[in-house]
This record gives structure tokens, sequence and C-alpha cells, in this order.
């Protein structure tokens, strides 16, 4: 049993060496880019607002979106909510397009994935909270049980350990990161 754990070892201390942050950190964002990436642009786009002034003036989904109670009590005018509720409209639109657009070309990685990572959990609480999920036992889920496919527990969950690997290891070797880290290097050296 020691011989085998031995040469486990060696083995892992040989991948360890060679392949795991450049594997993992590689798919870990081709994972982000082909379960996440389409779903984020598309909940932006439904906040978008109509023509160019749309990026600065949602929706009115937008607002029902991101603020669902307080958008019930305006009796869905959002000019009756507040001014820190329209910059936080808009900053989160803006993060659903640039937050998995820089996760995917690998530029400024680890903030990114950091960001979605904090986008994520603010999602959650909004759907727990405002959008009542917190009372849906099929949307909540659990964990340690025998179902894996709640939407707010698992696969937030899920999602938050693949954004956590780049947010740790960085863009990898196919990333904008690294080819500017070695541009940087080839100038400097």
């Amino acid at each position: 049993m020691n011989a085998l754990l031995r040469l486990s070892d060696r083995l892992g201390t040989g991948i360890d060496k060679t392949l795991a942050r450049p594997l993992l950190t590689t798919l870990a964002r081709v994972t982000f880019a082909a379960t996440l990436l389409i779903y984020y642009w598309t909940s932006g786009l439904t906040k978008l607002g109509g023509g160019l002034s749309g990026l600065v003036s949602p929706s009115l989904g937008a607002y029902a979106q991101i603020f669902p109670r307080a958008m019930e009590q305006a009796g869905f005018d959002a000019g009756q909510l507040a001014t820190w509720q329209h910059a936080v409209v808009v900053a989160g639109t803006w993060a659903e397009f640039l937050l998995p657009a820089l996760v995917l070309i690998g530029l400024a990685t680890r903030p990114a994935a950091l960001g979605m990572i904090l986008f994520v959990l603010v999602q959650t609480a909004t759907d727990l909270l405002g959008h009542g999920a917190l009372s849906d036992p099929a949307a909540l889920g659990a964990w340690f049980d025998r179902a894996p496919g709640a939407p707010i527990l698992d696969q937030r969950l899920f999602w938050i350990t693949v954004l956590a690997i780049p947010a740790l290891m960085g863009g990898g070797p196919v990333s904008l990161d690294a080819l500017l880290r070695r541009r940087a290097q080839a100038e400097s050296g």
C-alpha cells in the first residue's frame, strides 16, 4: 500500500509541476464560456433600453429583475426609485457583459472572476429575497442530497467553484494576461 501511495505522490507531483495550473485555468475559463457566458449576455440584453442610450438607460425589466420589491412598491415606475438604485441597475447591466467577456478572453482575469463571484452572490440574494426563491424548495434545493440540479444552491455552488479557479490562479497560458506578461518580459529583458 505504501508503494502505491508513493507512486501516486510521484505522479501527482509531476502533474502538479507541469499540467495542473495550465490545465485547470484554461479548463475553468472554457467551462465558464461553454455554460455561463451566453446565459449572462442574454440576461444583460434583456436589461438594455432602446438604442444607444439603452446602455445608460436600462429597460423597465432591468429594474424589475434587480429590484423586484421596490419596483412593485413604486407601481413599476422606475422614476420613483432612488438614484443609487439607478446606478446599481446600470452597473449590474454593464457587469453582465463586461465581466464574462474579461473572463472569456483572460484579461484582468483574477479581478474579473472575483467580480463574477460577487455578481453570482448578489444575483443569488436577489433571487432568494427579492423573487421569493427562498420559499421555493425546488428552486432552492439542498446540499448533500441526491438531487444535484437545484438552480440556487447546487448550480450556483458549481458556478462559484468554476470561477474560483481563475480568481485564485489567473487566466492561464491561453489568455490575454499571459500574452501581455510575455510581451512585457520580452521588452524588458
